[in-house]
Formats: C-alpha cells, sequence, structure tokens
C-alpha cells in the first residue's frame, strides 16, 4: 500500500510539472511576443466597439440623410453635382479593380516562371537591401556567378557579394577576358571614355588578386575566363538566382535585377539559368585560372592541359594546343600517333 501510494503521488507530481512547465513554456511565448498580442486585443476590442456603435450610427445617419434629403430633394444643381461626383468615383473605383485584376495576373505569370522579387538597383536603402538579401542566402552555399570584371560586384568592400564570398562554402566564377575580343567590343559598346579596354584589364586584375586572396585563406574558388562579350550577369546562391542583363551601350549597373527561386516546377526559369551556368562552365573553349601560379590554362574537350599563359599576354587558340613558346610534348606524342595511323590506314 505505501508503495502504490508512493507511486501515486509521483504520479501526480508529474503530471503537475509537465502542466506547470507547459504553462510557463506559454508564457514565455506570450511574454516574448507582448506586440502580437497587443495587436490582437486591439483587433478584438476595436470589432466590439465597431458592432456595440451600429445600431446608433446608423439611427444617426438616417435622421440625418432624411433631414438632408427634404432640404436638397428640389435642388437640381446639387444633384447634378452629386451625380457627376459619384460618376467620377466609380470610374476610379472600376479603374483600379481593373488595374488591381492585370496585376493579379502578371504576378500569376511572374509566380509561374519563378521570380519572386525585381530590385532597382538605384538608391542607398535599394543597395544596402540587395547586399542583405545576397548575404544570407550565400551563407554557408554554393555561388557560381557571371560577371563582366567583378570589381564592383565583390572587389568593392561595398559589393553585393563582397562578404557572400568570405561567408559561402564554394564559388565557381566566370568573368571577362580582358584580352578577349569580347572586351573590346564591350569597351567599345559602352558610351563611357573611362571604359577602355585597358581599364577592363586593371578591374580583372583587381578581381584575381581578391580572389587569389581567398584561395590563400582555405576557401575553394575556381575562376575561368570567357572570351565573348557578356550577355548575362548571373549570381546562382543556393536556391535563387540574380539576373541581369548586359545591354549594350548601357552600364549594367542602372538596369534591374530579377530574383528566382528554385521550386519543383517545370515552368520556372531557375533551371534554364542554372544549366547556362554549367554548359558555360564545362565548356572546354573557356579556359581556367590557376589562381596560385597566375595564369590561365588551356585544355582540351577530354581535359588534357594544352597551354598555358600569363595574365596580360595575348590569348591562345584552344584549337592549335600549342602554347606560346612551342609545342608540348604530350601535343607532340598525340599528333604523331594520328600521322603514324593516318598512314598505316592508307597504306595499301
Amino acid at each position: 500500500m505505501t508503495a502504490s501510494r508512493l507511486g501515486r503521488a509521483a504520479g501526480l507530481i508529474a503530471a503537475a510539472g509537465g502542466v506547470a512547465a507547459h504553462a510557463l513554456e506559454r508564457a514565455a511565448r506570450v511574454i516574448k511576443a507582448p506586440l502580437l498580442l497587443l495587436y490582437h486585443v486591439s483587433i478584438i476590442a476595436l470589432s466590439a466597439a465597431i458592432a456595440a456603435s451600429l445600431p446608433v450610427t446608423f439611427s444617426f445617419a438616417a435622421r440625418r440623410l432624411l433631414a438632408y434629403w427634404a432640404f436638397v430633394q428640389n435642388e437640381r444643381l446639387f444633384l447634378i453635382s452629386t451625380e457627376v461626383v459619384v460618376a467620377f468615383v466609380l470610374i476610379l473605383v472600376f479603374n483600379h479593380a481593373r488595374t488591381n485584376w492585370r496585376n493579379r495576373s502578371l504576378s500569376k505569370m511572374a509566380r509561374a516562371a519563378g521570380m519572386v522579387h525585381v530590385t532597382p538597383r538605384r538608391g542607398v536603402l535599394a543597395r544596402r537591401t540587395i547586399r542583405r538579401s545576397k548575404e544570407r542566402q550565400a551563407a554557408m552555399r554554393d555561388i557560381m556567378l557571371i560577371g563582366s570584371t567583378g570589381l564592383r560586384t565583390f572587389v568593392d568592400p561595398k559589393g553585393d557579394l563582397h562578404a557572400a564570398l568570405q561567408t559561402c562554402r564554394t564559388a565557381k566564377i566566370m568573368l571577362l577576358d580582358p584580352e578577349s575580343r569580347g572586351a573590346l567590343e564591350r569597351a567599345r559598346t559602352i558610351r563611357n571614355p573611362a571604359i577602355t579596354q585597358e581599364s577592363l584589364r586593371r578591374q580583372v586584375r583587381e578581381a584575381v588578386d581578391f580572389l587569389a586572396a581567398l584561395r590563400t585563406a582555405q576557401k575553394s574558388i575556381e575562376l575561368k575566363l570567357y572570351p565573348d562579350p557578356p550577355l548575362w550577369k548571373l549570381a546562382i546562391l543556393g536556391d535563387y538566382v540574380w539576373v541581369q542583363h548586359y545591354h549594350p551601350g548601357l552600364d549594367v549597373q542602372v538596369l534591374p535585377e530579377y530574383v528566382f527561386v528554385h521550386r519543383q516546377d517545370p515552368t520556372s526559369l531557375f533551371p534554364a539559368f542554372y544549366q547556362y551556368f554549367a554548359r558555360r562552365w564545362t565548356d572546354p573553349a573557356i579556359p581556367e585560372y590557376d589562381l596560385v601560379k597566375d595564369e590561365v590554362v588551356y585544355r582540351n574537350a577530354a581535359g588534357d592541359e594544352v597551354g598555358r599563359r600569363r595574365f596580360g599576354s595575348a590569348p591562345l587558340d584552344p584549337s592549335l594546343g600549342v602554347a606560346r613558346g612551342g609545342a608540348r610534348p604530350g601535343w607532340v606524342r598525340r599528333k604523331m600517333a594520328r600521322l603514324i595511323s593516318g598512314a598505316i590506314a592508307f597504306r595499301p
């Protein structure tokens, strides 16, 4: 009997403790959200006050309306003015409703495409919001970036991805080769005398030095230099992609930036931009940059190295398999093997 009573007492104490803990947890939640509690109390009090005042309000409005109608029912000018005002108000209301309906349709199409935001680049607050959003989305995630020179994107301490590159997990970056025809064409199309091929070369050099410093700090950074004129500025940050268009003759900083999110929806444009980056990154015609040796590395379709050059020197033709200063032994052996096999096949 004593043991059973002790067991019951222990069960009651445990139940009381659980109830007390649950009550304390709920009280803590209420204390943590005083504004939310005040908001709900205010809404309830306001709705009760409105409901209680409806009979008095309607009776007062009815008496005043009858009094005014008895006074103005024979005033034609007042009636005409009232009709004009009511018609104007109705026009505004219906136009606003039509605009909202159209915006709702556009919003549905944007959501179907995976677009979640459009950000204007102008304004201090807008740039600060963009930078904070990118830092939050890139924290401990993979970054894939296609840009022009990278100076204002991540080299500048106020750039959108300056802090994001230091907190990300890995980064794959593609920048414009300043020695290519694409850089020359880009400098010629921008209507700014300060933008020249030499200035692009200097900006890319600063970006390379910044990425090399991150690589020295044990960051997983990979860099490639593409030769054609820039088309898209892409920043894939985890499940989000930020897109801008390099318009000929305009600075990309004045154009809006579109944000798409990754969803399990075949109509979303996120996979299209992701595949675009993946195809560009795996293209053997785009050389990689060795941040340790500070050299541009060319490879063939099989992934074999066919040449190197220093930054600032003339680009090589990857299809030739010849680096400046002579042919590499591996390429010579492959060439001789092809010639010998061709001669054997031609022998009668």
